[in-house]
Order: C-alpha cells, then sequence, then structure tokens
C-alpha cells in the first residue's frame, strides 16, 4: 500500500511538472497558474520524501539485500 501511495505520489508530481510547462507556454507569464502547479509539484516531492522516510523508519520498506 505503501509503494502505491509512493507511485501515485510520483505520477502527479510529474502530472504537476507537464502542466506547468504547459501554463508556461501558453499563458507566457500573464497568469499565476504555472506558479500554482509548480508549488503542487513541491509539494508532491515533499510528500513523497517523508512517505519514504517513514516507510524505512517503520520497516515497511526494506534496502535491497537487508533482511
Amino acid at each position: 500500500m505503501l509503494k502505491l501511495a509512493i507511485i501515485l505520489l510520483l505520477l502527479a508530481m510529474i502530472a504537476s511538472l507537464f502542466s506547468g510547462l504547459f501554463f508556461l507556454v501558453r499563458d507566457e507569464g500573464r497568469t499565476s497558474r504555472l506558479a500554482h502547479s509548480l508549488t503542487l509539484r513541491v509539494v508532491f516531492a515533499a510528500l513523497t520524501v517523508a512517505l519514504i522516510v517513514w516507510g524505512f523508519q517503520s520497516g515497511q520498506l526494506l534496502l535491497p539485500g537487508a533482511s
């Protein structure tokens, strides 16, 4: 379940990155939609890092070769 949440957050981060690119090209800096999409990307990245750290601390994620 934790791995699925991490994958979904990574996919959301990629979608937000591409929407930021779209807004950059389409709006040409006239609106704040680019800043909002990039803010979302930073939030998704922080949540992803927090979930990974929590997964290692709780033992739900293990390093390869670790027993």
